[in-house]
């Protein structure tokens, strides 16, 4: 019978450090807090490799720094040690002479991943090395489970997004995209800010969820004692904001969608969404492009970047196209009449597998047959960041028609990289026509379509009021993420994504 031997090894691992966090117990100096460090790994770093001169002057001066231990060499009287904060990495000398018996003795004790604060002078090994000269030296807290092997990252997928401290420990690479994640919601933020956009916070709970096309997750409110959604989309709660007299409006916050899980979709996510009035979707690509691409430009320090091996160019014009036009471009074995023949589109659709006779394609009209068609064909083909315009009525229930084209809407979706970045449209400010839309997804829900939008009372008698000509756009943080910090998966940009039960 075969036996887990890993398991075993890191259980007697576990023991063992137990047993020192008992001494240290016993000796009433278990997990101390009253170091405070006054110095951090990169900034020691920096200044040095700069050769600023203010900054050599340090070299000899005294410094406190306090990480976790990563390495550990241990030669006689006289030993190294690795340091790993929240900036970085910076090595520690440690001599017996100078920390005397006592400390010296328990250090060679200590174990990789224990946390320790150190105070001690700046210099250069002879190998020009930045290190500490270690003064003093304190064990801060106890680790008592051992990190991974590899030291240069964690491969298990899975230990990096269940666990993801430890991913954040042991993978600098991570650490990076996520610092990159905030500085993109941030220069994204402020370039909202600088437009004179007013940042809002709309409900998370909903008594009716709308916005999107999705099914919601659906919880209890025991006082009110009536059932309420996690929001799909904040999109209603802020056109009303437009209806208030706000005239430019965003949010950064999470939506919820009870949907499958793939490297593309994570049940929880981040989106920011903004309306701006007196303007349509021609306003919005122009800006939703603008701001993409001045995002990348300061954080990423370029437009030109490199995407899963592949070069992207954010700084070249975003192509637009109708869905027909994109599945002639990218699928040329289509010929134009075909793509306005219904009976075509079906068969079509049901070669590639596609569920026809399902509720959303059984009743569907030509413009979302067309729609479905390039869902199957052409979508993950748009490499370039391309905003695919006009969609149908039908499946665009909150966007405005189309003055000059029957049957479509001025909205658009832009894709990149083979997926879906953003949506946007002309808002629709028709009270009955929008009372109509909503109907009509009454019925599409009736029909057996989960993903078809609720009747909203509320948000039609806002638009009675009066709402502005607007334009509205989400964009999908995590996708954009992705794309900025070269992450193949969304779970490799969000910091803890869903999984199945440990057990």
């Amino acid at each position: 019978m075969q036996t887990d031997t890993p398991a075993i090894d890191e259980n007697r691992l576990i023991a063992e450090r137990r047993a020192k966090l008992g001494v240290l117990r016993a000796a009433g100096v278990a997990y101390p807090n009253d170091f405070r460090p006054d110095s951090h790994a990169a900034t020691l770093h920096q200044a040095h490799d700069e050769q600023d001169t203010e900054s050599l002057q340090t070299l000899g001066k005294s410094a406190r720094i306090a990480g976790r231990m990563m390495l550990k060499r241990v030669m006689g009287k006289a030993s190294f040690a690795t340091i790993q904060d929240g900036t970085g990495r910076i090595q520690i000398y440690l001599d017996r002479g100078t920390l005397g018996e006592d400390c010296y003795s328990a250090f060679k004790t200590w174990d990789i991943g224990d946390i320790v604060g150190v105070e001690g002078q700046v210099f250069k090994t002879k190998k020009g090395e930045l290190s500490i000269h270690a003064q003093t030296l304190r064990l801060l807290s106890k680790s008592l489970r051992p990190l991974p092997d590899k030291f240069h990252g964690v491969a298990d997928q899975e230990l990096r997004y269940r666990q993801r401290y430890v991913d954040l420990i042991m993978t600098s690479q991570t650490r990076q995209t996520f610092i990159a994640r905030s500085q993109i919601i941030s220069a994204m933020r402020q370039i909202m800010l600088d437009a004179d956009f007013l940042e809002v916070e709309t409900p998370m709970l909903h008594p009716i969820p709308g916005g999107a096309a999705a099914k919601p997750f659906t919880t209890h409110h025991n006082a009110l004692d009536m059932d309420m959604y996690l929001r799909i989309a904040p999109e209603l709660y802020l056109k009303r904001l437009i209806v208030g007299g706000f005239e430019r409006v965003f949010e950064v916050n999470r939506n919820f969608r009870n949907e499958g899980v793939s490297p593309r979709h994570n049940p929880e996510f981040t989106m920011m969404e903004f309306y701006a009035a007196y303007t349509d979707y021609r306003w919005l690509m122009d800006y939703t492009e603008a701001l993409i691409r001045e995002t990348a430009s300061q954080v990423c320090g370029a437009t030109l970047l490199t995407y899963q091996d592949q070069p992207l160019d954010l700084g070249r014009a975003f192509d637009r196209l109708t869905i027909t036009e994109a599945i002639l471009k990218y699928a040329p074995t289509y010929q134009p009449a075909q793509l306005d023949d219904d009976t075509f589109l079906r068969t079509e659709l049901a070669r590639l597998g596609a569920d026809i006779k399902g509720p959303v394609l059984a009743h569907a009209g030509l413009g979302a047959l067309q729609l479905a068609l390039f869902e199957e064909t052409t979508e993950s083909l748009l490499w370039h960041p391309t905003f695919i315009i006009d969609y149908p009525i039908e499946v665009s229930p909150l966007a405005r028609a189309s003055d000059t084209h029957e049957g479509v809407t001025e909205r658009f979706e832009l894709f990149a990289c083979g997926r879906e970045i953003a949506n946007g449209f002309s808002e629709l400010n028709d009270p009955e026509d929008q009372a109509a839309r909503f109907l009509a997804q009454v019925a599409a829900k009736d029909a057996g379509d989960e993903e078809a939008m609720y009747y909203d009372a509320d948000y039609v008698r806002a638009l009675e009021y009066g709402m502005p000509p607007t334009g509205g756009c989400g964009i999908g943080i995590d996708r954009l993420v992705m794309m900025l910090t070269d992450s193949p998966n969304i779970r490799d940009v969000i910091l803890f994504p869903h999984l199945r039960r440990e057990d």
